[in-house]
């Protein structure tokens, strides 16, 4: 037989946690063994368990499921990330693809296809729905992550002056970051540009 998809799950709301850790524990070659409620816990987990599949929603607090995505990469682990959630926005999964993520599930799929998705990671495949796929590689905005930095403080309402004391740049490259990102958003101010983005799933 087939040994079990071994998982961790990183879900912030604690009753979907719940609800997809009974759902996959039902099935016999799914091991949920870590349920973790952010990205820390859950990024501290896979190091600890060594998973096959960490399967991960986007939004959570102190670090976002792409941010876990992106922690993953860089830190050479050895898991393959699942990302399910309600956003089909081009923007995440742009970054989910960019960080090396090797399925994008909907929450509304049902939850053989997820099972399914899981199987396929493991085995070395990966998993995009198509018109998602299509929707990001036909989006034409890819902002840097310095533009995304800026604007997520922009988006805060904080000064020039201090977003450039917060990254430790100068007033002047904080300009010219947001400059180009109004520009690239077909924004007309920094507000409008933070709330573009956001929109697109691009911070």
């Amino acid at each position: 037989m087939t040994r079990p998809v071994r998982v961790v799950l990183a879900e912030d709301e604690q009753m979907i946690r719940d609800a997809f850790g009974q759902l996959l524990d039902l099935q016999p070659d799914v091991e949920v063994v870590a349920g973790c409620h952010d990205g820390a816990s859950a990024l501290e987990a896979v190091r600890h368990h060594r998973p096959d599949v960490l399967l991960t929603d986007i939004e959570m607090p102190g670090m976002s499921g792409l941010e876990l995505a992106e922690a993953v990469a860089a830190g050479g682990l050895a898991v393959r990330v699942v990302i399910v959630t309600t956003f089909a926005r081009p923007g995440y999964l742009r970054r989910a693809l960019d960080a090396g993520v090797a399925g994008y599930v909907l929450k509304a799929a049902p939850v053989a296809d997820l099972v399914q998705a899981l199987r396929t990671v493991r085995d070395g495949g990966r998993v995009i729905e198509p018109e998602l796929a299509l929707m990001a590689w036909d989006a034409p905005v890819a902002l840097t992550e310095r533009e995304r930095d800026v604007l997520r403080l922009a988006e805060g309402g904080l000064p020039n002056a201090d977003i450039a004391a917060r990254l430790h740049l100068a007033e002047g490259t904080v300009r010219n970051y947001l400059s180009d990102a109004i520009t690239k958003l077909h924004a007309r101010t920094r507000g409008e540009a933070a709330a573009i983005a956001r929109s697109r799933g691009l911070l």
